[in-house]
C-alpha cells in the first residue's frame, strides 16, 4: 500500500508509467506464476511489468477507452493476459472463474490518459465537455453543476475536494448559470478562479473543485470501499492486496482498512474489516435553486 508522489496538478505524466512501480512489483514478489487481479488496468503499465515478472494477470476495467491498450497487451501475451470489462467495485465476481487469485493491485484516482484527453471533461487546462464519466454512463460533471441546488453543489465540493471555499464557488456557478448553462472545463475553471482568485505560485483555484466534481460522478468513495471487500473476498489464504492512493482523502479510507487499531480482526490471510462500512456519500438534490455570489 503507498501513496503516490505525483503531484495533484501533474498533467504532463506519460499514461504508460505508472507510479510506485517497484514498490508495487517487490510488494507482491515472487511474482512467477502467480495469478494476479490488475483492478484499475489503464493504459496497462502495471500489467505489463506483472506479466513481464512471469505472473498471469486478470485485467479489469470500467473506461472503455483502454480497450486498444489490453488488445495489444493480449496479442503480446496470450497465455498469460486476461481482459475483463467492468468495476474494480466487482473484481470477486469478475475474477472468480480464473482463481485462486494470489494478489491484487488497485491504483485508485485518475489517470494522466484521461487529462490528456481533453474530450473526457477531466482537465480544467484543456478545453473539453463537462463531463468527467469514466464508464461514458451516467450523470457527467455537468448534470451536477447545473443541477444541483447551491447548499448541495457547497457540499459536495467541500465532501469529496476538501474545498474550503466550497459554498462561495457554489454560488459563483449557481450565478453563472443563470445566463446559460456551464458546458465546458474551461468554463467552469474560470468561473471558480473568478469566485476565489489565484495566488502566484498557487495549486490552480478549480483543482479541488474538479477533483471534487469526477469522485462525485464516479462514485469513487463507494467504489473503493467495495473493491477493498471485493479483494479479501477473492484473494487466496496469505494473497496481497497492494493499493496506490493520490489524495488524502482516498488514503484516509485504505489506511482505515488496512489498520489493526481501527478494523476488526483479519477474516483470513493479511486482509482486515473495517468495523462498519462507511455510509454511501449523499444523494444530491436535483431540483436548482438560484442563488447571487455574497
Amino acid at each position: 500500500m503507498g501513496k503516490r508522489s505525483v503531484p495533484e496538478t501533474s498533467q504532463n505524466a506519460g499514461p504508460h508509467i505508472p507510479v510506485l512501480l517497484d514498490e508495487v512489483l517487490a510488494a507482491l514478489a515472487p511474482l512467477e506464476g502467480k495469478r494476479i487481479v490488475d483492478g484499475t488496468f489503464g493504459a496497462g503499465g502495471y500489467s505489463r511489468a506483472l506479466l513481464q515478472a512471469g505472473a498471469h494477470v486478470v485485467a479489469i476495467d470500467r473506461d472503455p477507452s483502454v480497450r486498444p491498450f489490453a488488445d495489444a497487451l493480449t496479442a503480446e501475451f496470450p497465455a498469460q493476459l486476461t481482459f475483463v470489462p467492468g468495476t474494480f467495485s466487482e473484481l470477486d465476481t469478475l475474477a472468480a472463474e480464473h482463481g485462486p487469485i494470489d494478489g491484487v493491485v488497485l491504483d485508485i484516482g485518475v489517470s494522466s490518459m484521461q487529462l490528456d484527453e481533453a474530450e473526457r471533461g477531466f482537465s480544467f487546462m484543456r478545453d473539453g465537455p463537462l463531463d468527467m464519466r469514466m464508464s461514458g454512463e451516467g450523470e457527467s460533471a455537468a448534470d451536477l453543476v447545473n443541477g444541483l441546488e447551491v447548499e448541495a453543489l457547497a457540499n459536495l465540493l467541500y465532501a469529496f475536494g476538501e474545498e474550503r471555499k466550497s459554498r462561495r464557488i457554489a454560488q459563483f456557478i449557481v450565478a453563472a448559470r443563470e445566463t446559460a448553462p456551464i458546458q465546458t472545463t474551461l468554463e467552469l475553471a474560470r468561473i471558480i478562479e473568478k469566485s476565489i482568485g489565484r495566488k502566484p505560485g498557487d495549486a490552480h483555484p478549480a483543482t479541488r473543485s474538479f477533483r471534487a466534481l469526477r469522485i462525485a460522478v464516479n462514485g469513487e468513495f463507494d467504489q473503493l470501499v467495495e473493491g477493498l471487500f471485493a479483494a479479501e473476498r477473492l484473494l487466496s489464504a496469505g494473497g496481497k492486496l497492494v493499493v496506490i492512493t493520490f489524495h488524502s482523502l482516498e488514503d484516509r479510507i485504505v489506511k482505515r482498512f488496512f489498520d489493526p487499531e481501527k478494523a476488526a480482526p483479519p477474516s483470513r490471510g493479511t486482509c482486515r474489516r473495517l468495523r462498519a462500512r462507511p455510509c454511501a456519500g449523499p444523494t444530491w438534490p436535483r431540483r436548482a435553486s438560484p442563488a447571487r455570489p455574497s
